[in-house]
């Protein structure tokens, strides 16, 4: 059916010349373009002002965190020998190696190679050790826990055990939280003592998280001369991984402690 009435007729779409959509994009696109220079220019001045918190160390090679009175590092089968004399005496600005974390195990049944020798070296020197143990994800917790407890033997003013957690293969994110709570559990009741959880703030975020902020955390934070950001209490920093000592071959991974001398002592094993 047609009529003729034109109160139904669409009213023609306003179009717009070329001059006048150029004009628009010409008005906007300098705003958006200062916008992002402004946004990279801030980014860029916050980067700075924490790298300024950061002073460099020749005896180290490496800028080392402000405000921190405790530093050490951790060593593997990777350093290979080295003198443990050397490491000892390495000082600049008051600066020392006050502990080593040293790595003992992996998985269910291997150890490291240099494992004994550095731990029993760690003892000899006099500098505060700790043991840690690489978490294979896909396999068994309990088991890598007695492998872990087979192979450590804390003592005294030693550090608490270390889980290091930084990878997710061939499971899920609930089967390796199950496993890595197992293991967890069997460490505690065998040491006594929450272990410490080394990890990446990002693992940390997407596969740990709340569930786990009751144990004391050494978070990796090293790409960039910058605070770690996450939403939670850290104890250890490794804020290095090229770290050198004049006499050492091998790079060395640096870290901090947060904290006074008194809260470390604390920390120790009694």
């Amino acid at each position: 059916m047609s009529t003729s009435s034109n109160k139904y007729k669409k009213k023609p779409k306003t179009k717009y010349s070329k001059w006048e959509k150029w004009s628009r994009i010409a008005y906007i696109l300098p705003l958006a373009l200062g916008l992002i220079i402004f946004l990279l220019l801030r980014k860029a001045c916050n980067e700075k002002k924490e790298d300024g918190q950061f002073e460099s160390y020749t005896a180290f090679h490496i800028k080392i965190p402000k405000g921190y009175d405790i530093h050490g590092i951790d060593v593997s089968y990777f350093q290979e020998n080295f003198s443990w004399q050397t490491l000892k005496k390495a000082e600049e600005k008051d600066t020392k190696i006050g502990f080593v974390f040293i790595k003992a195990t992996e998985g269910i049944t291997r150890q490291d190679k240099m494992f004994k020798s550095n731990w029993l070296n760690a003892k000899k020197v006099k500098i505060t050790r700790g043991a840690y143990h690489y978490f294979i994800s896909s396999r068994d917790g309990e088991k890598q826990a007695k492998n872990f407890i087979a192979n450590v033997q804390l003592e005294e003013g030693d550090l608490p055990p270390v889980l290091d957690i930084e990878r997710v293969q061939n499971t899920s994110k609930g089967q390796m939280q199950k496993e890595v709570k197992a293991w967890i559990k069997t460490i505690e009741a065998h040491y006594g003592v929450k272990p410490i959880l080394y990890t990446f703030i990002s693992f940390y975020k997407d596969y740990l998280g709340s569930d786990f902020d009751e144990y004391p955390l050494w978070i990796a934070h090293y790409q960039k001369h910058t605070l770690p950001r996450i939403n939670r209490s850290w104890l250890f920093w490794q804020h290095d991984e090229k770290g050198q000592i004049k006499g050492i071959k091998s790079k060395l991974d640096f870290n901090v402690f947060n904290g006074d001398s008194t809260d470390f002592r604390n920390l120790l094993l009694r």
